[in-house]
């Protein structure tokens, strides 16, 4: 479990990685959190490392517009 600090981090790099992306692509939204996820869990909380994860998690996700 994470502190409401780092809770709120990874929140907000979700959010900026996942904007534009439309509220019905949940299976890229949740590929993109999974990967945020693992990466904190794995001890990296650097925000700029975060937004890189997600982003190439973004490329890589599954998409129905593919």
């Amino acid at each position: 479990m994470f502190d409401m600090a780092t809770t709120a981090l990874l929140r907000a790099v979700f959010d900026e990685v996942c904007e534009g992306l439309p509220q019905r692509e949940i299976g890229a939204r949740t590929h993109v959190a999974s990967k945020i996820l693992e990466a904190a869990n794995g001890g990296e909380l650097c925000p700029e490392d975060l937004r890189q994860v997600g982003r190439k998690a973004l490329s890589h996700a599954p998409t129905m517009w593919r």
